[in-house]
């Protein structure tokens, strides 16, 4: 067998076959149809017209009527919202970052993009987490075009997520598609969850990150990372 091919693992008497990365930035297995996890999530999704139908149900469920004027096309926009917002999981995280470039004279230095602004939901109550992130990588002969990180952002900040699991995708799919010498992530943000409801703590910030590589095995370039990543001069 191949390095690169599928492995089979006997699970409970039956066979799944572990690949490399879903669109969710997880290793994806088939059951014993073939189909993936993905795929029949997929095939289960409801249509558009049970989705505006469920808009309805929560509307009366408020306590309004979805009948009057205001609310008739309510459900239709939900439903378009929800496609924008929720538009990382048709999203494949390894096909962003598929084309990279050698041609870079030997370039083998941090590569940060800071302040891409973050837009995600809390999985927990489907409110905005709004904030930052900052990504860096340290090349190994190959680099990837600047947007593409900026778009791994957005493929995975378009979910329902927590924001832990979403700084670990950001980190490991760079980190398994890349392969660079190290990967440093940090995310900066707001959870609506806190500030809009429950303790209302307005201007409490939630800050994760993740390093691997060199980021974690070297003190000063981590130091380097978060002095880049905090300066107000630079990169701004």
């Amino acid at each position: 067998m191949s390095q690169d091919s599928p492995v089979l693992d006997a699970v409970d008497g039956h066979y799944e076959e572990t690949m490399d990365l879903n669109p969710y930035g997880e290793e994806e297995t088939l059951d014993r149809t073939g189909m993936s996890c993905a795929h029949r999530a997929e095939s289960q999704r409801p249509s558009r017209s049970e989705a505006e139908a469920a808009v309805r149900t929560l509307i009366r469920w408020a306590g309004d009527n979805p009948e009057r004027e205001g609310l008739l096309e309510t459900p239709a926009r939900v439903a378009r919202a929800y496609e924008d917002f929720f538009r990382g999981y048709t999203e494949d995280p390894a096909a962003i970052l598929a084309k990279t470039f050698e041609e870079v004279e030997g370039y083998d230095e941090m590569v940060l993009l800071k302040n891409m602004r973050l837009e995600s939901y809390c999985e927990h109550h489907m409110v905005p987490i709004i904030g930052m992130a900052h990504v860096a990588y340290l090349p190994d002969r190959r680099v990837v075009g600047i947007s593409k990180l900026a778009r791994l952002v957005d493929c995975f900040g378009k979910r329902l997520q927590t924001q832990e699991t979403m700084t670990s995708q950001i980190a490991e799919t760079l980190e398994k598609v890349l392969k660079p010498r190290g990967v440093a992530v940090l995310v900066d943000a707001k959870h609506q969850c806190m500030t809009t409801r429950g303790v209302h703590k307005t201007e409490c910030g939630t800050i994760t990150t993740r390093v691997t590589g060199e980021f974690k095995e070297n003190i000063l370039m981590r130091q380097e990372f978060m002095t880049l990543v905090t300066s107000s001069v630079i990169g701004v």
